[in-house]
């Protein structure tokens, strides 16, 4: 009977690769995973370190350790990772070398609460804890605040956000009772009455336009009061 020796050695080298496919998918879900590689999709780590993410990804039974790859769960460290009150979005991956990896993107705050449960607003109008790492250079929000009536504030502190005008200059907003709203500008003595958040755009122009006539005029000083709360018009009190 003739041997078949070419059959023979595609036998063997096909075990051969099943042996060592074997070999190096165990030895590769058993290596332990290192210091986590971590990217802020923001660019900065404003609120929440490197440290901190790192024993978000690797604590175990709020103990900081090392983690098997064979033993880890990228959908139960996302869901950690989102559950921060820093975080607004995480993707945790692993990458070709076996690196784990995660991609955060903080919350950003757009306005703070300035009373003795102080707290930000964020860009999608909740509320978020103060950061030990650092603060946000945001407008400061004064007077008859509700944290679960955020929603004037919110829509009005967003538009400031979201104007570079606006951005620059305003410093404070203060939520009276009726829920109107007044401001207080940087480098100004006036208080801007700007009444309830309906037609922001028509008042905001009307505030550009003013500011501009006044600044051309060296007039700005000369004012206590600008008054938005007519659409159609800028009512001024002077000194």
């Amino acid at each position: 009977m003739k041997v078949n020796w070419n059959l023979i050695k595609g036998i063997a080298i096909i075990a051969v690769l099943i042996f060592l496919y074997a070999f190096s998918a165990n030895r590769n879900a058993t290596r332990v995973i290192g210091k986590p590689d971590i990217k802020y999709l923001d660019g900065e780590q404003y609120f929440i370190t490197r440290s901190m993410v790192n024993k978000l990804l690797i604590q175990n039974n709020d103990s900081v350790t090392n983690i098997r790859k064979d033993r880890l769960d990228l959908d139960v460290l996302e869901e950690r990772l989102r559950a921060n009150e820093m975080i607004q979005d995480a993707e945790v991956y692993l990458s070709v070398n076996g690196t784990l990896g995660a991609k955060i993107k903080q919350r950003t705050p757009i306005a703070r609460i300035a009373n003795k449960d102080s707290f930000y607003i964020d860009s999608e109008g909740k509320a978020m804890p103060l950061s030990k790492v650092s603060s946000a250079h945001v407008p400061f929000v004064e007077g008859k605040v509700d944290k679960k009536v955020l929603k004037n504030v919110y829509t009005l502190a967003k538009y400031i956000a979201e104007d570079d005008f606006l951005k620059k200059n305003v410093v404070t907003i203060i939520q009276n009772e009726n829920f109107t709203f007044n401001l207080k500008l940087r480098a100004n003595d006036f208080v801007v009455l700007f009444g309830k958040v309906e037609n922001i755009e028509k008042k905001v122009n009307n505030l550009k336009a003013f500011y501009k006539k006044a600044v051309k005029d060296k007039t700005l000083n000369d004012y206590t009061k600008v008054d938005l709360k007519f659409t159609n018009q800028v009512v001024c009190t002077k000194k």
